[in-house]
């Protein structure tokens, strides 16, 4: 790893021993999703309910997979063509290879990264993460998406929200219901940054699939203690209102990488990526 210049006080990483505090006995969505996309943190009791997600929704670790590489493909895309320098990735999971802050940092080493996630999991593995370039900059922060003052607040301690920032919502929005208004909360975090910015999302789909996708969400529903909530693309345009499509803008997971590039049947992937511009 490079030299870390990355902030090393309570307010962020460190969040006291009570948020380190966590029950490895019942299972987690970050550790199941950890194991989807074959990554060593994770317990027994997540992996029995992974397998058993995976038992009704056997492409379920093909999505997970191709979600991490949407993150990977559009960062490099943000810091390489479109000249982006700072990145707020909330629900940022467990840390595997390729975290945003080495892909943004092997592009330009001066890109500042701010993590963002509320699971006490993650914020244990959170030095994982806090490294950086010495040019560049990255930091944690313990916070619920749903919190966008306190997110946005912390923020500034290490983006500069005056100049463009690019958001990613990598499988985290599909986690907020209807009753928390995702719409009012992607809304205020675009309204916090300046034209120019950008949104990465990548979002569970309710209108596609199968039958066994459906059974395959009631069963991840009843074995995760956070529960997931699909959306159409009706939804997911909602969400984006406003701003404005870049490269393909929203589309189905199946069509952002190309023929040939996901080797499953591309009907069976859904979910949604987007890529979008605040004018």
């Amino acid at each position: 790893m490079t030299e870390s210049t990355a902030r090393d006080d309570t307010a962020s990483a460190s969040g006291g021993p009570e948020a380190l505090a966590f029950d490895t006995g019942t299972p987690n969505s970050a550790r199941m999703w950890n194991y989807w996309i074959g990554g060593k943190d994770n317990y027994a009791a997540d992996r029995a309910a992974a397998e058993a997600v995976i038992a009704a929704f056997p492409v379920l670790p093909v999505i997970a997979r191709h979600s991490r590489r949407f993150l990977v493909d559009v960062v490099q895309q943000l810091a390489a063509d479109y000249g982006v320098r700072q990145f707020l990735d909330i629900g940022t999971g467990l840390p595997t290879a390729d975290n945003t802050h080495e892909v943004a940092q092997r592009v330009a080493p001066d890109s500042r990264v701010l993590y963002v996630d509320n699971d006490p999991v993650v914020l244990a593995h959170a030095r994982a993460l806090l490294t950086s370039t010495p040019e560049g900059e990255t930091d944690f922060i313990q916070a619920d998406l749903r919190d966008t003052t306190a997110i946005l607040a912390q923020a500034a301690r290490t983006l500069d929200l005056s100049q463009p920032v690019a958001i990613l919502l990598i499988a985290v929005l599909h986690f907020i219901g209807e009753q928390d208004d995702p719409y009012a909360i992607v809304a205020r975090l675009m309204d916090a940054v300046p034209a120019g910015s950008y949104l990465a999302i990548a979002h569970a789909a309710s209108d596609m699939g199968t039958p066994e996708t459906q059974e395959g969400f009631r069963i991840y529903n009843q074995r995760s203690p956070v529960q997931l909530a699909p959306r159409s693309r009706r939804q997911i345009d909602r969400l984006v209102a406003g701003l404005d499509p870049v490269g393909l803008g929203v589309v189905p997971m199946s069509e952002w990488f190309g023929p040939g590039q996901i080797g499953v049947d591309g009907a069976d992937l859904t979910g949604y990526y987007c890529l979008v511009r605040k004018p």
